[in-house]
């Protein structure tokens, strides 16, 4: 079995229990939590990582006092940028929709200096790190629709941290399997940190 497959299964169950405990703490949280922030915030709408109920986080080796909670509504609540890169998977233009990362981060109560540092994580442990000048620079989304439909988890979903690729000169003349590597599928927790 693929390493990647075999870690987002195991994960998933971490992840319904680390929602499920998120979502209590979530302001106005409807649904099951899909993205945590945490580190160097200014607000928090959840407290500690628990071992036992954050499983997930735990293997991945998260820990923090406070985060901001976001569940698929106060996701969709951000304002839409849309883009449309040419994809590994198929060599096709997709349609990508979702809030800039920017903007995430600034409604979560995150510094907005250029130096701040990011580290992006996927629900199989991928761990993308990036600043936020380098988030800026590239107008990365978190994007929760794929074509018009919302991302499962199981496939790009239920957030992705994409940029547009075609449009980038750091990323277009790179051969299409190397574009997206700063672009880690199935996000669900962003670590910020300052300078």
């Amino acid at each position: 079995m693929h390493k990647r497959h075999f870690l987002a299964s195991a994960g998933l169950a971490g992840l319904a229990l680390s929602s499920a405990r998120a979502q209590a703490a979530t302001a106005g949280g409807s649904g099951p939590v899909l993205l945590t922030v945490s580190g160097a915030l200014a607000k928090a709408n959840r407290g500690a990582m628990d071992p036992v109920v954050d499983q997930m986080m735990g293997k991945h080796g998260l820990k923090f006092d406070k985060a901001w909670a976001f569940d698929s509504a106060a996701i969709q609540r951000l304002p839409a940028v849309t883009i449309k890169p040419t994809l590994e998977y198929d060599g096709k233009v997709h349609t990508l929709r979702g809030p800039l990362v920017e903007t995430v981060l600034r409604a979560a109560g995150a510094p907005e200096a250029e130096g701040t540092k990011l580290g992006l994580r996927a629900v199989d442990g991928y761990n993308v790190e990036l600043t936020l000048a380098d988030v800026r620079r590239y107008r990365m989304i978190i994007a929760t629709h794929l074509d018009g439909h919302p991302m499962a988890l199981g496939g790009l979903g239920p957030q992705w941290a994409v940029y547009d690729a075609d449009r980038l000169d750091a990323f277009k003349d790179k051969p299409l399997k190397e574009r997206f590597e700063k672009c880690p599928w199935g996000l669900y927790h962003i670590d910020v940190k300052t300078a």
